[in-house]
Parts: structure tokens; sequence; C-alpha cells
């Protein structure tokens, strides 16, 4: 059950986005600074994301009739500004994710402006519009992060785990949407392998792996609420992986009422429905704390 279930456009019964996180090989740079040039394999690894991965997604996409939402470090904007082309020339969205998947709680203050302002300028200069939405890398969103958003005219952000369904963050200087994102929606347990960054997940076959994806969905589009993959390229865009989302994919859209859509078209509905007074979302007050909490 849903407290406060947004009624969805065109009879949909669910909303659903399958997000990618498009990394590349920044992973790799920002945990080995030192000697990641030395390092091939994991190179190769993120590098397969925009060279391989991508070009099989965007065609399921086109060949579906879905347009979807991408997040992307300003570095890899730039290092890889050919796929991105491609992924806007097939309208899909892409959203701010750090300069180079930098952890917003390690670079507080005038360096964490920096970074984000920077990779701003970046998706201005590549994508030629500003992005309207934003992902923390791992998910680590602050405070000061909010308020450079608010400040930046964003509408919407998506790294916290407070509800089921899209919400309003608030803040003494303004306000934006909250698309929340949550673990058992995400790629990276049942598959990320990466020693380089100090990950070992065990990693599963892909059915099993993906299996807990689906529950996910029957859960929500039974209770009418709103579906979010989070996944990497270099994780589920391979092969075997993006075979099962993608039978996945023609399977819903032939028997499930679902409406697919990029975030920021989300978003816009529910704003549409607060503007004309047919609902209301709930409202979470930020910070939650003003200072360390005593124990």
């Amino acid at each position: 059950m849903i407290e406060n279930p947004i009624p969805w456009p065109n009879g949909a019964q669910c909303a659903c986005a399958i997000t990618f996180d498009i990394d590349a090989d920044s992973l790799i740079h920002v945990s080995r600074p030192n000697d990641s040039y030395q390092r091939l394999y994991p190179t190769s690894m993120g590098r397969y994301g925009p060279t391989v991965a991508i070009p099989r997604i965007l065609e399921t996409y086109r060949r579906l009739g879905i347009k979807q939402s991408f997040f992307v470090p300003g570095w890899c904007l730039e290092n890889y500004s050919s796929v991105m082309e491609k992924i806007l020339l097939e309208g899909h969205e892409i959203g701010h994710h750090g300069w180079i998947h930098e952890d917003p709680t390690n670079t507080l203050g005038q360096v964490q402006r920096e970074a984000f302002e920077k990779a701003l300028e970046t998706h201005k200069r590549i994508c030629g519009v500003s992005p309207r939405g934003y992902r923390a890398p791992v998910y680590n969103v602050t405070p000061q992060v909010i308020d450079l958003l608010i400040e930046n005219g964003f509408i919407y952000e998506s790294s916290l785990m407070g509800d089921d369904i899209p919400y309003v963050l608030k803040t003494d200087g303004g306000q934006l949407f909250e698309i929340p994102v949550h673990w058992g929606c995400d790629d990276w347990p049942p598959f990320a392998h990466y020693e380089e960054i100090g990950y070992m997940m065990p990693v599963r076959a892909p059915s099993e792996g993906l299996k807990g994806f689906w529950e996910e969905f029957d859960a929500q589009y039974e209770a009418g609420g709103f579906f979010m993959l989070i996944v990497h390229p270099f994780l589920t865009g391979r092969l075997a992986r993006w075979r099962i989302v993608e039978q996945w994919l023609e399977e819903t859209i032939a028997s499930k009422r679902v409406w697919f859509a990029p975030l920021d078209e989300i978003v816009g509905h529910v704003q549409r429905l607060m503007d004309e007074g047919v609902y209301n979302p709930r409202v979470d007050k930020l910070p939650y704390y003003s200072g360390p909490v005593e124990i």
C-alpha cells in the first residue's frame, strides 16, 4: 500500500524509469589516481559502458520507443562526447553526476562547489543545455549540494531513500523534487566485482542478479507506484544481462499499463498535478539535523 499514490497519465498504473549512471572509467581514476593509467583491465571494464553497452541500450530503447535518463560525470561527458551526442539525439535526458564521480562527503566547502560548477559548465558546453536533475556519486548528497541544486535551478535530485514515490525536499532557500533510489533496485550489489575500488560482490548469474528487480516492480505496480532501476552500463549493459532486461521490457510493455518516461518528464507531470490542485506530494524539510547528534 502507498498512502498517497500519484495519478499517472493515460491510465497508467505505474511509472517506470530505467536510469543509467555512465561512470565509465572515472571510478578507477578516483580510486587509484597515482597509477590508474597503468591499470588496463579496470579501465577497459569501465570503457565498455560508453563504447559497447550504450549503443546496445540505445538500440533497444529506439526499437521500443522508450525515452529514459542517464546520469554522467562531467569528466565522462568530455571524454565520451560522441556517445553523449547519440544519447541526446535519441531524445533521452542527461543529468548531473559530479565531476569525476567524487564522493560529495569527501569534498566539502569550496572544493565541492568548484567540482559541482565545473561539471555544470561541461554539461552546458557539451549538451547545449543545463541539466535539470542530479544524482550524487555513491548517493552521498550533502546539504551543500542540495543548496547548489536549488541555487542553479535544478528541478529534481535522485540520491535519497525516503519514500517509494517522488516527493519534495524543502529548505530555507527553496525546494526541488526527490526521485528516491534504493539499493534493492541498484545493480551494484549483485554485479560489482571491482577489487581496485573496494568492492568484491559475489557475481551472480544474470537471471538471479536481476530477479529481485522484477519483484520490486511487481510490488510497485500492484500499489500504483513508481519503479526505477539504477544501473551501470559496464555492469547491466553486458550482453546476457541486458538481454534479460530487454525481454522484461518487451513483456511489460505488452502486458502492463506502465508509463516509461525520463525523470524530468515524471517530475513535470507531478508538478502539473500540483499546479492543478489535484495532488500534493509529501514534503521533507532539510536539513534533518543542524549539527552532530549527541549520543
